[in-house]
């Protein structure tokens, strides 16, 4: 797989573009995954042409909806913001993102708990930044995150594992989904995707059936509502766990009682918080390669994003 595309606030790459000249450098979003991303910088308050460094923004409450304006001087840059914004996210639609990564708290682009200023001056934590806020309008369907966010080792391995199904989605759609390609994607993601939603997994499995009855173009529009909807709801030990047990009945004839006895009991140690998911999976991806069973080998659960991540060894 080709690098993806992600957009990204300029300054978590160590650009001095902040309103004191200075950066937010996340070492993980740079180093690590920048391994496997080609990032696309967007820095909204110097593209739009302000200074560095510059009088520090805040997001205010209006009658017509919150407005952009500097701390001290009052002045308004809402208008000028959303000037910008259009032209730039016309040009993003050229990018072939599959993600944004926002810096949080910013009232550019933070994409949620922003200060939002009542007309008293005291601070609500409700905003959404300017630039996020219209990004999100503009790509409903892209997997966006925000820096502080992806500190959690949940939310990270979410995010992360949402913008490589958007890519093998659009790899996808680039090879020509024909009715039976759609269906063997489904049929590929089906244990990720229960990870994540047993029921969503089970629309989406009914809806795939149906190709070659539906319009293409709605069967894969109804389709990418649905799995984004999917990625976007959060997996937990126990959908894991759920998960890992539905592949250990593959192994009904091959593995001893002693073996399915000891995958039992590490399932049980994850879902208890006693071991990483790496724990069970290891194991797994043993008996995988050693019995190939059909269909199992084949599952993106048991590798969705590169191992040098370490995504799955957090407890």
């Amino acid at each position: 797989m080709e690098k993806i595309r992600l957009g990204i606030s300029a300054c978590l790459l160590g650009q001095n573009v902040r309103y004191d000249g200075g950066h937010q450098l996340d070492r993980f979003l740079r180093d690590t995954l920048g391994q496997f991303v080609d990032y696309v910088p967007v820095c909204p308050e110097v593209e739009m042409g302000l200074p560095i460094p510059r009088q520090t923004l805040r997001l205010i409450q209006a009658p017509d909806g919150p407005r952009l304006v500097f701390s001290k001087s009052g002045e308004d840059v809402t208008d000028r913001m959303t000037t910008w914004a259009q032209k730039r996210l016309s040009s993003l639609e050229k990018e072939d993102l599959c993600g944004f990564i926002f810096k949080g708290r910013s009232p550019s682009s933070g994409m949620e708990r922003v200060k939002l200023y009542d007309r008293y001056g005291v601070p609500a934590k409700t905003g959404i930044g300017l630039f996020a806020r219209l990004f999100m309008g503009y790509f409903p369907l892209l997997p966006v995150e925000e820096d502080g966010r992806l500190h959690d080792p949940r939310l990270r391995e979410n995010f992360i594992e949402a913008i490589f199904t958007f890519r093998r989605w659009r790899d996808l759609l680039a090879a020509g989904a024909t009715a039976e390609a759609l269906v063997a994607f489904h049929a590929r993601h089906k244990l990720l995707f229960m990870s994540h939603s047993v029921e969503l997994t089970r629309q989406m499995g009914r809806l795939a059936a149906r190709a070659g009855e539906l319009p293409n173009d709605r069967l894969q529009d109804d389709y990418l509502q649905l799995l984004m909807q999917t990625v976007r709801t959060l997996a937990t030990p126990a959908k894991h766990s759920n998960v890992l047990q539905h592949a250990l009945g593959y192994f009904k004839r091959q593995l001893s009682g002693d073996e399915k006895q000891e995958m039992l009991q590490l399932i049980e140690q994850y879902r208890q918080g006693k071991v990483p998911l790496s724990v069970p999976l290891t194991l797994l991806n043993h008996y995988v390669r050693k019995y190939q069973p059909p269909w199992l080998n084949e599952q993106i659960y048991l590798h969705p994003h590169p191992v040098e991540l370490h995504l799955r060894s957090g407890m």
